[in-house]
């Protein structure tokens, strides 16, 4: 049964996140995840979770300053780095997220690559309870983002060597990056923490654009895939509400959403 996972980053965000987690409970999703929650207070997410019942599956470390992605390839702000890591570890215990992203931002060269590499040792084992996620982001919405590929992405992993650290596979970047979805789930499927999904070029609902997601949603449950899928994509009308049928539509080869 193919579940869902609303990104609260994008979804209902004319509402508060605790009102948010409920909206996206009262409209079928199995799971919610979340961007940058940190100025609503954990305790306040977390009743909200166990009012509705559904799972936190992940957060972002912070961004930086004005104009950053990230601070965790950036070299000479490691304390920094590291701080955003711990930020993020003690508001996932607060609430009971299960998977922190963390963000490496906008940086190139060796160096860069060391220091990521670096960091993400110290959140897995700072997190050794946790999914540590990396995430390549798409170089039209992130130009001179670190991490750009799936290739890069698993040459790192394998690199760090942790068992917690897990790649984002977000179906909307990795397609304007690389195409080949179908055959770059299974080439990645045993590092695989999470999948994401929006249309492409657009970013909107998923049955728009030029991703087929009833193959794609279809392919997973083949591959054995059952965790939830992110929805992380931008209403074209900026109404979340009104954007949903595709919940139904995508899942037209026998699924079930929840």
């Amino acid at each position: 049964m193919t579940e869902f996972s609303a990104n609260l980053g994008f979804l209902w965000t004319d509402l508060s996140l605790p009102d948010a987690i409920r909206a996206a409970k009262r409209r079928g999703f199995a799971a919610v995840e979340m961007h940058w929650p940190y100025a609503t207070p954990a305790a306040e997410i977390k009743a909200a979770l166990d009012e509705t019942g559904l799972p936190l599956l992940g957060i972002n470390t912070v961004r930086g300053d004005d104009g950053e992605n990230g601070l965790c390839a950036l070299v000479g702000r490691e304390e920094e780095a590291k701080a955003s890591i711990e930020q993020a570890i003690r508001y996932a215990n607060e609430t009971g997220a299960r998977a922190i992203h963390v963000m490496a931002g906008f940086a190139d060269g060796e160096q860069a690559h060391q220091c990521f590499v670096e960091n993400l040792r110290f959140a897995c084992d700072a997190a050794a309870n946790l999914t540590i996620l990396i995430e390549p982001l798409n170089h039209h919405d992130a130009p001179g983002y670190f991490l750009n590929s799936s290739s890069q992405a698993a040459d790192i992993i394998a690199e760090v060597d942790r068992p917690n650290l897990k790649l984002m596979f977000d179906c909307y970047h990795l397609q304007i990056m690389e195409g080949d979805l179908t055959r770059r789930l299974t080439h990645h499927r045993d590092i695989i923490g999470h999948i994401q999904f929006a249309s492409v070029p657009e970013r909107a609902e998923p049955d728009l654009g030029e991703v087929n997601y009833t193959h794609i949603f279809a392919y997973l449950a083949e591959l054995g895939y059952t965790a939830p899928l992110g929805a992380e994509y931008k209403p074209l009308s900026g109404k979340t509400d009104g954007s949903l049928g595709w919940m139904q539509s995508l899942l037209a080869y026998g699924g079930k959403s929840n």
